[in-house]
């Protein structure tokens, strides 16, 4: 890994760290009066708690093996939770549940939102800006994983980048450190409370998402963050989500690898039906990690674009499409979630999930969604700390 880290970056012209390059290279979309935002926000949890519980159960389970479990039990097209129930034993044992997943996300186990990275690292955001305001730095992000992350509930970059803050390696050497991870998922499922925070505003939810993003992720990670965060803030003062997933692209590098992947979602997505779409985008993005950044961005951005104000068709189709289901299912349940309010989401989506959330994040166990909402309206657009 040292040796691959001396090696110089063929694209690091087209793909710059430093955020004052990385903005000037894009074409930031202007800020918003945000509406709605306490009803939004209240959506934009439920979906985004409906949408990863959604995937739990079939994270890292390839394309086919979903569709596999989805037909034998009439469930394909997705049109509601998966079960085991008439599952062919055969089917079973070829493409096995998610272990972790399976005991708390079937349609005949769900009782209340079960724990996850991606919900917890919501909640992180939410108590980092309570902590800080809207001006933290990385180093702020670094202190508060080391008070409250608990190492066995984080993978890949963010473990990696956690035991480099350990050993006292600091933003952005705790990114880059023997990291290969580091332009995979994890920085793209961190931000929603910072979009939240920066209602309508996709730049300032963009600078946000870079300064959490660097602590574990460079260059398309990163990217990915910063056109996550700058949908979720557009969630907040948009009607659609198509329009949401244009200020999230508007922020990216134009020439950036990111930024050819959702342009090329774009187009794909007001051309095909929806399994020809996702065809394509294994065809071009299929070598990538199944949680790398770009192919799973590129097909959060395709369903935005093609569902635009169908929550329950949007969360379907990106579950459907594989890759990295729990964290894609939460970041398009979000955005319809914000965009729809709570009344655009069927109440077979929200019903099992009951208002509590169980987290192993200090202070966070069993806390009501309620409470959250409220805390999430309380830090939108705090100033910085002084």
């Amino acid at each position: 890994l040292d040796e691959l880290d001396a090696i110089p970056r063929p694209l690091a012209c087209d793909e710059p760290d430093d955020l004052d390059e990385i903005l000037a290279q894009a074409d930031p979309a202007p800020a918003r009066s945000a509406v709605d935002v306490g009803e939004r926000i209240a959506g934009a949890w439920l979906g985004r708690a409906a949408g990863c519980v959604l995937g739990k159960p079939v994270e890292s389970i390839p394309r086919e093996g979903i569709r596999a479990i989805a037909e034998a039990t009439d469930n394909w097209p997705i049109a509601g939770w998966f079960t085991a129930h008439g599952l062919p034993e055969e089917v079973s044992e070829r493409w096995p549940w998610n272990r972790a997943s399976r005991p708390t996300s079937l349609a005949e186990n769900i009782d209340g939102i079960p724990e996850d990275d991606d919900l917890n690292f919501t909640m992180l955001g939410i108590a980092l800006l309570e902590r800080c305001g809207t001006g933290f730095d990385a180093l702020d992000v670094a202190r508060i994983w080391l008070d409250h992350l608990p190492a066995g509930r984080i993978f890949t970059a963010e473990r990696v980048a956690l035991r480099n803050l350990l050993e006292a390696y600091l933003p952005p050497e705790s990114a880059t450190r023997r990291n290969p991870f580091r332009e995979w998922i994890g920085a793209r499922l961190r931000v929603d409370a910072y979009g939240w925070a920066a209602a309508g505003d996709p730049v300032a939810a963009a600078r946000m998402a870079w300064a959490d993003a660097r602590v574990s992720h460079t260059a398309n990670g990163v990217y990915a963050a910063m056109f996550m965060a700058a949908a979720h803030a557009a969630s907040l003062s948009e009607s659609s989500a198509a329009a949401c997933a244009e200020a999230g692209l508007s922020v990216v590098p134009a020439r950036s690898r990111l930024a050819e992947a959702l342009g090329t979602a774009r187009s794909l997505a007001g051309e095909r039906e929806w399994e020809a779409v996702v065809d394509e985008l294994y065809l071009r993005y299929g070598n990538y990690h199944w949680v790398h950044a770009i192919n799973n961005s590129a097909l959060v951005a395709a369903a935005l674009y093609a569902f635009d104000e169908d929550f329950s068709g949007a969360v379907s189709a990106v579950v459907q499409g594989g890759w990295d289901t729990d964290t894609n299912g939460a970041a398009v349940g979000s955005i319809l979630g914000a965009t729809l309010g709570p009344g655009g989401i069927e109440e077979r989506w929200t019903a099992p999930l009951g208002s509590r959330l169980t987290s192993s994040l200090p202070g966070f166990d069993g806390i009501e969604l309620d409470e959250l909402v409220r805390r999430t309206v309380a830090v939108t657009a705090t100033p910085a700390a002084a």
